[in-house]
């Protein structure tokens, strides 16, 4: 992949991937989630991607909202677990326009007593309503299983007790104590100068003073499987199972996400889709996730189907995980299977802002980013042995941990 990349001065590292587009998407990713939240600060990064852009020593929320949208930009973020990102899409004649705005949002934001007041009462409507979808639900109520009491399994949102509880003081606190420059990448996707784009960010984003990360997350909780069953008014009942996985800089990572994919992937003819829905009829949403995260990872099936299919639908679940851990794919089960990942990910390249945000966190995390052409041939030296390996040690039945709604 052709890149240019450089660090600034205070350790704000960014990335350029030029392309023929005239439309250009850029975002600053921080390595700063849910995950470095204190109890107390519960739902404190979220909060923060809500607020940022409530208004800064120059601008007010309108004009923060109208410099992109009156010139048929668009702006955006986002929170995770491990990250914020906000990034925008525009045309590359309002390059330097977008470069200026997202510094200003993300250095010079004041969090106005009278907006926060009101964008609490926004989050926790957002809240409320992530309570009435059980299927989103779950995989949250999951991790707080197998993450037991640390940061990791609390949800990203918060609760209304917390939320309401912020003060401006909490935000600059929370930032000045998270927001490292060197734990920051600009990344962007347009067809743009590497020369105009290294001198407009560092007019901007080079100014500002140097502030490095000293200390590492804690580890997780050592981890023990666990069983719940709740019950919840909904004609619907819904099931999650799974297991920690290998965290980010663990080379089987790539196994797992092959066998994530054949598993309970996008695709229709994923094993347990065609387990499940195709030849039994007894689910409709049906997927299995395989999340990374720093020295630590979360494996996990979903699927909702009919309370007297519960017993039903697991032991078909549970089958679909056996044969993966008992008998190698065979040489065209594996071939199809590496073409099948190979295809995905080649198209969700084709979406311009997606590729942006995934070149930005790579970079963020390895330092580096791998071509199409590096991640093929990953992708093809996977062998039936090491998938029969993951499976055994992933898809271990003793270490499986389940919750149902019911």
């Amino acid at each position: 992949m052709n890149l240019f990349t450089h660090t600034l001065s205070n350790g704000i590292r960014i990335v350029l991937h030029r392309t023929a587009s005239p439309v250009g998407h850029c975002g600053l990713i921080i390595n700063t989630g849910s995950r470095d939240e204190q109890l107390h600060e519960h739902g404190m990064a979220h909060f923060i991607e809500h607020v940022i852009f409530k208004g800064t020593q120059k601008r007010k929320t309108w004009h923060i909202l109208s410099r992109l949208e009156d010139v048929g930009g668009e702006l955006n973020a986002y929170t995770s677990k491990e990250e914020t990102a906000i990034y925008a899409s525009f045309l590359i004649q309002d390059f330097e326009r977008t470069i200026e705005l997202l510094h200003d949002i993300t250095f010079h934001s004041v969090f106005p007593e009278k907006e926060l007041k009101k964008e609490k009462e926004v989050i926790i409507d957002e809240i409320n309503s992530y309570k009435d979808n059980p299927a989103e639900l779950i995989i949250d109520d999951f991790e707080e299983l197998v993450f037991n009491d640390g940061p990791m399994g609390r949800n990203i949102l918060g609760t209304a007790e917390s939320v309401r509880s912020f003060t401006r003081e909490d935000i600059l606190r929370f930032i000045r104590n998270n927001y490292h420059t060197d734990q920051m990448v600009l990344c962007m996707v347009g067809d743009l100068d590497s020369g105009k784009f290294l001198k407009t960010v560092n007019k901007y984003f080079g100014q500002e003073a140097a502030n490095y990360r000293q200390t590492s997350r804690p580890p997780t909780p050592a981890y023990k499987p666990a069983s719940i069953r709740k019950e919840l008014d909904t004609f619907q009942s819904h099931i999650t199972l799974g297991n920690i996985a290998y965290d980010l800089e663990n080379p089987k990572r790539l196994g797992l996400s092959l066998l994530n994919n054949l598993l309970g992937g996008p695709g229709l003819n994923s094993r347990l889709n065609m387990a499940l829905r195709e030849k039994n009829g007894i689910a409709y949403n049906i997927e299995s996730i395989y999340s990374p995260y720093y020295r630590t990872g979360v494996f996990s099936i979903y699927f909702g189907t009919d309370r007297q299919n519960i017993d039903r639908s697991l032991r078909i679940a549970r089958r679909e995980l056996a044969r993966l851990r008992d008998k190698k794919l065979g040489q065209l089960q594996l071939h199809k299977a590496r073409r099948q990942l190979k295809g995905q990910i080649t198209i969700a390249h084709e979406n311009k802002e997606n590729l942006m945000l995934s070149i930005g966190k790579s970079y963020l995390l390895y330092n580096k980013v791998d071509s199409l052409s590096e991640l093929y041939k990953k992708i093809d030296k996977l062998t039936a042995s090491d998938l029969l390996e993951i499976a055994n040690e992933v898809f271990d039945e003793n270490q499986l941990s389940y919750l149902i709604y019911e």
